[in-house]
């Protein structure tokens, strides 16, 4: 078995003359849930149509279960292996759900019945009903039950809560571990809801201009990164460098706020070292991990 199901390495793509990928490294570890971040025109979706044979890089490499994308007729076998759920969550707008579920089933000889079945309940899917007369929100689910239900290695998921209410959410959110835990789906999804990601990714990838900026384990990030809050004398002269750690230094008054990546105790001591000051740590959200890097970018 592979150790990363996607694995890309200096890919680049530009549009008219525009780089959208900058020399993306991206590692999705093998039976992961990988949320994929960043903000809009970041180059998340271009790695997901590279991912999927839609695009063809200008250089680099992309592979999907160890298999270039680039080749043909390798990436159409790609395609049967993965479960896709697009961003503008576009179906074909004759048919009904209960159409389109029997049209998409043969195609897949590992579908799931049991599968189709169950989200047809739990998501409360109207079979007689048109796709343009779903609402965004039914429409993610039914591309949800058709991504899942094919039996897919992989599911490449872009916005895949888009349109649904906090109940439907998490009804959805916790499918998705259940799936991965049961039966050891490897999980890419992009997403602008942080909260959602920090809830069930165990690995995170934040890109920026084309660009990883920062990978790895969530927990082993969270663990890393600290906001130490420092109170200091009034005449007191701060360090014109810190150590090695520090991201982002802010200052209100008295009260330094750092963001640490690593090197925290080393970082704690210089600021104990002047007089008269106090040092306090808090553990930082998913949220101020992304803001800073795609601020400071």
């Amino acid at each position: 078995m592979i150790d990363n199901i996607i694995e890309t390495n200096q890919l680049t793509k530009s549009f008219q003359g525009q780089p959208a990928l900058r020399g993306l490294d991206l590692r999705v570890p093998a039976g992961s849930i990988f949320g994929f971040l960043g903000r809009n025109g970041a180059g998340k979706t271009t790695t997901i149509k590279t991912l999927m044979g839609l695009l063809r890089s200008d250089s680099g490499t992309a592979r999907v279960f160890g298999n270039p994308v680039s080749d043909a007729d390798r990436s159409i076998e790609i395609r049967r292996r993965i479960g896709f759920v697009t961003e503008d969550k576009e179906l074909y707008p004759y048919m009904t759900v209960e159409q389109i579920v029997r049209f998409t089933r043969p195609f897949f000889p590992k579908w799931r019945d049991d599968l189709e079945r169950r989200y047809l309940q739990m998501f409360e899917l109207p079979p007689k009903k048109k796709i343009p007369d779903l609402s965004k929100g039914m429409r993610s689910k039914l591309m949800l039950l058709l991504a899942i239900s094919r039996g897919a290695e992989l599911l490449i998921l872009d916005e895949p809560t888009d349109g649904l209410d906090p109940a439907a959410t998490e009804d959805v959110l916790r499918e998705l571990v259940a799936i991965a835990a049961s039966e050891g789906t490897t999980m890419f999804f992009s997403s602008h809801q942080l909260a959602e990601v920090e809830l069930i990714a165990d690995y995170i990838g934040i890109i920026d201009k084309g660009k990883m900026v920062v990978a790895g384990s969530l927990d082993d990030m969270k663990a890393q990164y600290q906001r130490l809050q420092v109170v200091f004398a009034d005449s007191m002269e701060l360090p014109a460098r810190w150590v090695a750690g520090v991201e982002h230094v802010r200052q209100e008054g008295r009260v330094l706020s750092i963001l640490a990546s690593h090197n925290v105790d080393a970082i704690i001591e210089q600021a104990r070292a002047l007089p008269g000051t106090s040092v306090e740590s808090f553990p930082v959200t998913l949220k101020e991990i992304f803001l800073e890097h795609v601020r400071s970018n």
